[in-house]
């Protein structure tokens, strides 16, 4: 009998797998998928989606506390997306009036909602105000003002949560890392007795339901977690002695990570800190164990074990729902070789434009060869973009090693080949755009019952110039 070959690392029965050497996404042969629908495609698995969010409520259901996933929309807020977010039973997080906008018009009630953000407008603020949605995330003690006078305008209370900076690191990207005194997010510690003080002079305007900390995305370790939860429970044990008052939830954030090096043939190529956050497997279940204990802890030292049970947790996932539902179909246009150094330069039709992550933070996504899925990974290739600029290519230009020089794919790689990028539903769809001129892509979401929807249209040239005056 042939000896059957081990499934590649990257696949993920039922989801990912091989078929006649090309790759299927839930069945669906990719191949066919960038013929019908043209390349470069995103192509997204609702199935996945719903896989992933249930993992967070089997985690939710192992500790002892009320727990709220709100869907941080930033990662990806096509409509079908958030449709498939709403109808798996989780809360939403926006940023912006658009994503409120979109988050209402998609089905969700107010009270489900939370609005994050640094420099919200008096328009955003008003709106969320007058739909009433669970808590505007307030961002400085300036900002306590401006929610006070929406509410003022609108002739409604609205509900807020103080979000704070406490100094804590993680072993993420820096550009990644929100809970630092050098990033631009929240109220520093030695300013927070003051913001609650300050939120609780106006009592018919603004009413203060939480507080809030996220330590930042792809947050390989679980100390973090635990050490902004031991933080914002002590500033809530703090006010309520001062004060009276009791907070409803404690926002832990998103930040729990995907592995994005589930085939680690290319891993040699990146350094240790590099493959540790890349790689990480941190459990949902184990951060939000971590994080109680130590509130139990802490809580049975000030004798306010009354306080805890009270508490509703909310967490903000974002990437861990729907980076691995989604992935890049582009296609090698062109190929050349260079005598000189004996590099072979693969020339695809996905750019940065299409996946800014990995321009802006050297990001990581897996390249395989959807054409010849199952072929050996034995020949290295430069790999590059479509854009005008020499930094849309695959690897780090710049030689600081947080990408690999050289992707490895099968040795007889040509044109015409689809290749898919996988791993890139995050921060991705939601972040393209129309750089030198090209149109943006479809998207299309394959169905539980292998219906395939197409859920973004792609543009064509008169989108390019459908806001332009001349």
């Amino acid at each position: 009998m042939p000896t059957q070959l081990a499934a590649p690392a990257w696949s993920i029965p039922g989801f990912l797998d091989i078929k006649e050497n090309h790759l299927t996404i839930d069945g669906v042969d990719a191949i066919q998928l960038a013929a019908d629908y043209e390349s470069p495609l995103f192509v997204f698995s609702e199935s996945r989606i719903r896989y992933n969010i249930d993992r967070l409520k089997k985690a939710a259901s192992t500790v002892e506390r009320p727990i709220r996933f709100c869907y941080a929309s930033k990662a990806n807020s096509n409509m079908a997306v958030l449709d498939v977010v709403r109808d798996s039973g989780i809360d939403l997080e926006v940023n912006s009036g658009g994503e409120l906008f979109k988050a209402l018009r998609v089905g969700f009630r107010p009270d489900q909602l939370i609005f994050n953000g640094t420099s919200k407008s008096d328009a955003e603020l008003d709106a969320a105000v007058e739909a009433g949605i669970l808590a505007i995330n307030v961002d400085s003690i300036y900002e306590i003002e401006l929610v006070e006078n929406a509410a003022r305008r609108i002739g409604k209370r609205a509900n807020i949560t103080l979000r704070l900076v406490p100094e804590i690191g993680t072993r993420s990207h820096l550009g990644l890392q929100t809970a630092l005194l050098t990033s631009k997010f929240g109220i520093s510690s030695s300013e927070v007795l003051d913001a609650f003080r300050r939120s609780l002079v106006n009592p018919d305007l603004i009413f203060v339901r939480g507080i809030h900390i996220h330590v930042g995305s792809q947050t390989p370790d679980v100390e973090p977690f635990a050490a902004a939860f031991k933080s914002m429970w002590e500033h809530l044990v703090t006010l309520h002695n001062e004060t009276g008052h009791t907070l409803e939830h404690i926002n832990l954030g998103g930040g729990i990570p995907v592995n994005y090096l589930r085939d680690r043939t290319q891993a040699d190529q990146l350094p240790e800190h590099e493959r540790d956050m890349l790689g990480a497997s941190l459990e949902p279940a184990d951060v939000l164990s971590a994080a109680l204990r130590v509130a139990r802890e802490s809580a049975r030292e000030a004798d306010a074990e009354h306080l805890l049970d009270k508490l509703t947790i909310l967490l903000e996932p974002g990437r861990s729902i729907i980076a691995d539902a989604g992935l890049v179909l582009t296609t090698v246009r062109n190929i050349k070789r260079r005598p000189e150094t004996g590099d072979i330069w693969l020339l695809t039709d996905a750019g940065y434009n299409l996946l800014l992550s990995m321009n802006n933070y050297k990001w990581y996504y897996h390249l395989i060869s959807a054409s010849h899925a199952d072929a050996p990974v034995d020949a290295d290739y430069k790999v590059a973009g479509p854009l005008c600029d020499s930094g849309d290519v695959y690897f780090d230009i710049e030689r600081e090693g947080r990408l690999p020089d050289y992707r490895r794919l099968h040795n007889d790689v040509k044109p015409d080949e689809v290749l898919a990028l996988l791993n890139s539903g995050a921060y991705s769809l939601a972040q393209m755009f129309h750089y030198n001129g090209r149109p943006l892509p479809a998207a299309v979401m394959i169905r539980p019952d292998g219906r395939i929807d197409l859920i973004r249209r792609r543009d064509t040239y008169e989108d390019l110039i459908a806001n332009d005056i001349w």
